[in-house]
């Protein structure tokens, strides 16, 4: 079995309404076709690495080969976790998680889309909250980072209601020109998840090698 050699395929997040895990073959392709039929309103921009703005067979090929090439560059020093979110047991986007010298820093770097169909329903907090459980509760993290452009204004607020706190700005160029992204960090001692739906999270036996850690639960100096 798949499970045997990469146990963490059999992660599985849980909230109300959404699971996170990695997809199947078929299901991967079934989220490529999500982001082929648009992420966001045309014209926009909302990505450092401007993939939206491909062609809709080119946007999913994207989607493809970036989820293989993050499974096939992972090491426990250096790890992008892009879970699947699924609603009503189809892919509606991705949330990932990535982090460098985690077990170590016990930091991690966050990021999402949702597919423009799916906007507008909560399914983005959602998500992140179901990420925020997995990563504090289950991965003893210290930190969690989320970055976007200051006129990206779903993801800021998601931030901002989540108790995410201001933690400065990146600068960047994006078509020949500086762009500046919004810093939020949020900590473990900052989280609440009894102000959040419930959210579980099984599969993770057999993964810790993967994350760099030897054990699960909060960090040391982590609240709880």
């Amino acid at each position: 079995m798949i499970t045997d050699h990469w146990p963490l395929m059999a992660l599985r997040v849980r909230s109300p309404r959404l699971e996170l895990r990695l997809p199947t073959e078929a299901e991967l392709a079934e989220v490529a076709d999500v982001a082929a039929r648009g992420v966001h309103e045309p014209g926009a921009r909302r990505f450092l690495m401007p993939w939206t703005d491909l062609p809709p067979a080119e946007r999913a090929r994207h989607v493809v080969q970036l989820h293989w090439s993050r499974l096939g560059r992972w090491t426990p020093q250096n790890w992008e976790l892009n879970l699947v979110a699924f609603h009503d047991g189809r892919p509606v986007g991705i949330q990932d998680v990535r982090a460098v010298d985690f077990g170590v820093r016990r930091e991690i770097v966050s990021g999402s889309w949702l597919g423009r169909d799916h906007h507008g329903k909560g399914l983005g907090t959602e998500m992140r909250v179901a990420m925020l459980h997995l990563v504090f509760a289950e991965l003893g993290t210290v930190s969690a980072t989320s970055l976007s452009f200051a006129d990206n204004h779903a993801p800021v607020a998601v931030s901002r209601k989540l108790g995410y706190r201001p933690d400065g700005i990146t600068r960047d160029v994006l078509d020949g020109e500086v762009v500046e992204s919004l810093r939020f960090r949020l900590s473990h001692e900052d989280w609440t998840p009894e102000a959040h739906p419930p959210v579980t999270a099984t599969g993770l036996k057999g993964t810790e090698p993967f994350f760099g850690i030897d054990t699960f639960g909060p960090a040391a100096g982590a609240r709880g």
